[in-house]
């Protein structure tokens, strides 16, 4: 599991899941921290298919160029095996940015909202995950 201030992020290797929650007000160097850390978390899961939960509860609306890196991260996602992205979110602001996210890493198809975590578990669920 890795930890920071700004994110937790935890592979769940049964499930073929990773769990994030995400916090605060990013800036360029906390996104790019964020996609290092994650990306050796998901190792073990990257050999096959495999989806993530991101809880952005309390993440804040970030600086712009974070749309563009966390874009990228979610590419690589893509690209390493993510089949599935639940994102639990309720403040419009910070899901438009999130949505424009999605359309740079090209992953709005595979991208899914909710307003609950227990929203989103059925959402899993009912994927297989």
């Amino acid at each position: 599991m890795s930890l920071s201030l700004n994110f937790t992020i935890e592979a769940d290797v049964d499930r073929r899941l990773i769990v994030e929650k995400i916090y605060g007000i990013w800036k360029k160097e906390t996104a790019e921290e964020y996609h290092q850390e994650f990306v050796k978390t998901a190792q073990p899961l990257i050999a096959g298919k495999w989806a993530k939960l991101i809880n952005l509860g309390n993440w804040k609306t970030s600086y712009p160029e974070v749309v563009e890196i966390v874009g990228d991260h979610l590419r690589w996602c893509r690209e390493n095996g993510m089949v599935l992205s639940v994102n639990v979110i309720e403040n419009p602001i910070t899901l438009n940015q999130l949505k424009r996210m999605f359309e740079h890493g090209a992953t709005a198809k595979i991208s899914r909202i909710a307003k609950t975590m227990q929203e989103g578990e059925r959402i899993l669920r009912e994927n297989g995950f």
